[in-house]
């Protein structure tokens, strides 16, 4: 299984990557981590949406109305969990605004859609039998190197909550491995430097350089 972190994948140099860790990997289904931002894609991927993505795609992706000749096999995780390879994958789409937090989703405009709100945190803690939890904005416990402090409470009560196996993290461009409690957490690097694969057997993760195109 292929896992991605972020792609940013609107310039030809970051898609040529994108493309370059796909056929590395030749792999038949693939997670990624969020800022995506390109969706015609070769196999089924398991994505969050980050906080740079088209979020016109995303919510239709969200309400599952979308026909665009431009999207294909980019299945999105919106506090939603899908079967993938025999594990129980969920995710968290968007990242954290306190001034958006407490809104309902539908009062969400433009790009104030890439936010997360409490009614997304509250319906991914009754998730269940979740082995991997995908992120973008990072729980505590993960040494990431930033100008702030890392770790968000809300994604802290979702793992306390659903007790995965493993925690994917997007957002910030840089490979990190920790523990939140009984979770293990791996803030992923971007993917025009690195994917990685996955045994869905060990939930063994390892990492690779992303060739050039």
């Amino acid at each position: 299984m292929l896992v991605l972190g972020d792609a940013h994948a609107t310039t030809p140099d970051r898609r040529r990557a994108l493309f370059a860790a796909y056929r590395a990997a030749d792999a038949d289904v693939a997670l990624q981590a969020g800022d995506l931002m390109y969706y015609d894609l070769p196999v089924p991927t398991y994505f969050v949406s980050g906080n740079n993505e088209d979020f016109d795609v995303i919510e239709s992706l969200r309400h599952g109305r979308l026909r665009s000749d431009d999207v294909s096999n980019a299945h999105l995780l919106h506090s939603t969990a899908a079967d993938v390879d025999g594990l129980r994958v969920g995710g968290l789409s968007g990242n954290f605004a306190p001034t958006q937090f407490e809104k309902p989703r539908a009062q969400l405009h433009e790009d104030r859609r890439r936010h997360f709100v409490h009614e997304d945190v509250e319906r991914a803690k009754q998730l269940d039998d979740v082995d991997v939890f995908i992120a973008h904005e990072a729980p505590h416990g993960v040494p990431v190197t930033e100008q702030y402090d890392v770790g968000n409470l809300h994604v802290d009560a979702i793992l306390r909550a659903l007790e995965p196996d493993l925690c994917l993290v997007g957002h910030h461009h840089e490979h990190a491995e920790g523990e939140f409690e009984s979770t293990r957490v791996v803030s992923l690097a971007p993917t025009w430097e690195s994917y990685y694969t996955l045994d869905p057997d060990t939930l063994s993760l390892t990492r690779h350089d992303t060739p050039t195109a």
